[in-house]
């Protein structure tokens, strides 16, 4: 079997306008920044970050396997002899120059995603319900900013025919650029919610950030939009001023493009019937939350609108599951019986712990087990985050969530609004609350953990998995 290399080199010397020195492989197999999971044959991106630069590891990129190395003029008395290089002024200009080279051979329909939370569930859901349909390529991970997304679209084969990428900001300005880079046929929208509200004066300036990806998107395109949502008509508008060509809205409200018709929510999935675009249809989700729900909805009209067979798109959504720290299920090993982990560790904001509270309320706990949640800080919240923090115990209740632990200054404020039967715990970090959490867990019980990255609290979910060897659970 002959293997289509993704980049020639002769090709990728010319879009990033590079010279070369040494004998770099002729055929590029990928595209990467990061030594430690090079692939054989990929083209090592030195690209500088925050806290590492690329170049220091240039030399271990090279010995792992790497065809080439990406590296900036400046520093290439620093690489060993007769190593295969292309030295470019600026490493990461040199990946966004690639991204435009492959956008540019590109004969794919592309979705852009983008949105306050739901940006990478969807752009799952669209890996999966356009992969009925054809070769789809989508964004690894969260790779949604100004390295993350060039670094996703370099990696766009020429073959594929659908192309799936998220976008993701949080200051005014970040998204016309990507959005331009990517040039989306189709942009969609997943809801407008109060998250870094820190960088915003309030949330229609959230909305007018978000509706930037409108600028990007190619002549006759389309918009996928949350009817629901209370700023629908301003992201509407936003994007026939930019020319955007069609509209379609998802949701239960009456006037959605895209709609609810009957939903059953499961504590592992869910069984929906919509209308789309005027065809009905009834599929299951392999993953639990109103929320997962409200999205497939604009995931099927994107991938109708792409071109996509809906039946065997929908089918296909049977098969999502939530990726490490978005809604992961793992069964722990206790001393005398087994609890449930829902791992929602990796971000948070007032949307997010909403939805993820949702979800465990509806989770099957043992017969006298108890729902318990492990909050930690949302932060970006600016002035309302005391109020928003606080605002979380309505949701507990609601969700008859039996115990509460809060780790961090903010969530003390949550802490103190609960009922004394509710409260489990409170510590001013993560690290400090860990051991009552593990001291509490009993068989039977389902527990969430949940707050924003710096909170940490990912820490708490990797020490329960590492000290009752979780296994994934099984599904429905």
């Amino acid at each position: 079997m002959t293997i289509i290399p993704l980049w020639t080199c002769d090709a990728l010397v010319a879009a990033v306008r590079g010279r070369v020195q040494g004998a770099p492989l002729p055929g590029i197999t990928g595209v990467s920044i990061d030594s430690r999971t090079i692939g054989k044959g990929e083209a090592f991106f030195a690209i500088k970050g925050d806290r590492v630069d690329g170049h220091d590891y240039a030399a271990n990129a090279l010995e792992a396997g790497a065809g080439v190395a990406v590296i900036a003029e400046t520093r290439l008395g620093e690489m060993p002899k007769d190593a295969p290089l292309i030295i470019v002024p600026d490493v990461l200009e040199a990946l966004r120059m690639l991204a435009r080279a492959a956008r540019a051979r590109s004969q794919a329909k592309i979705i852009a995603v983008t949105g306050s939370v739901g940006k990478t569930s969807s752009k799952e859901m669209l890996r999966l319900a356009l992969s009925q349909a054809g070769e789809t390529h989508a964004s690894a991970a969260s790779y949604n900013n100004h390295w993350g997304v060039p670094l996703s679209l370099a990696r766009l084969p020429a073959s594929a025919r659908y192309g799936v990428f998220e976008l993701g900001m949080n200051h005014a300005g970040e998204l016309t650029p990507l959005s331009a880079l990517v040039r989306p046929h189709i942009a969609f929208i997943t809801t407008i919610e109060p998250v870094h509200l820190e960088y915003f004066r309030n949330v229609e300036a959230i909305a007018d950030a978000k509706a930037e990806i409108f600028t990007g998107v190619e002549p006759n395109g389309a918009a996928v939009l949350n009817r629901d949502n209370s700023h629908f008509d301003r992201l509407a508008k936003a994007a026939k001023a930019a020319g955007v060509k069609e509209i379609a809205g998802f949701g239960e409200n009456a006037a959605a493009e895209a709609r609810l018709l009957d939903v059953a929510l499961g504590a592992v999935g869910s069984d929906v019937r919509a209308s789309i675009l005027g065809q009905e249809i009834a599929y299951k989700i392999g993953a639990p939350g109103r929320h997962v729900v409200q999205n497939s909805l604009g995931v099927l009209a994107a991938a109708k609108l792409a071109g996509a067979d809906l039946a065997p798109a929908a089918l296909a959504l049977a098969r999502l599951t939530p990726p490490k720290g978005r809604g992961q299920r793992l069964v722990l090993k206790l001393p005398k019986g087994e609890a449930l982990l829902l791992d929602e560790s990796y971000n948070a904001n007032p949307a997010s712990m909403r939805a993820a509270i949702e979800v465990l309320g509806r989770a099957a706990a043992g017969q006298g087990a108890r729902r318990i949640a492990v909050l930690g800080d949302m932060l970006e919240l600016g002035a309302e985050a005391q109020a928003l923090h606080a605002g979380l115990a309505a949701v507990l209740e609601e969700a008859r969530i039996d115990l509460v632990f809060c780790a961090g200054p903010l969530m003390k404020v949550l802490y103190e609004a609960l009922p004394p039967a509710r409260r489990g715990g409170y510590a001013e970090s993560a690290a400090r609350i860990e051991a009552a959490v593990l001291s509490a867990l009993a068989p039977g019980d389902v527990v969430m953990i949940k707050g924003s990255n710096a909170s940490r609290m990912h820490a708490i979910a990797a020490t329960l998995m590492q000290k009752f060897s979780a296994r994934e659970a099984a599904t429905a």
